[in-house]
């Protein structure tokens, strides 16, 4: 849902994901990609995709955390090479 989200709306899926600077830029490429998007309209995707992108980002980083804290307190599992 918080792809949808980000694809139609992308500073209101990037604060709800938790990156509000993220939403600061984008509301500047919004900016940028209107004026310059009257000459190339392929910019319109632009805001999109990078929020699409940063979502898909976060999410990957908050599940390394959670693999890397499981190990760190439960151990490697059985048959892990070294």
């Amino acid at each position: 849902m918080i792809y949808v989200l980000a694809a139609l709306l992308p500073p209101l899926g990037l604060l709800f994901n938790g990156q509000p600077f993220s939403a600061i830029l984008n509301v500047v490429v919004i900016v940028v990609c209107v004026i310059f998007g009257l000459i190339f309209p392929v910019l319109f995707l632009v805001p999109s995709a990078h929020a699409v992108i940063a979502v898909y980002m976060k999410r990957e980083d908050r599940r390394h955390r959670e693999v890397v804290d499981a190990i760190r307190e439960h151990g490697p599992p059985p048959n892990y090479p070294r």
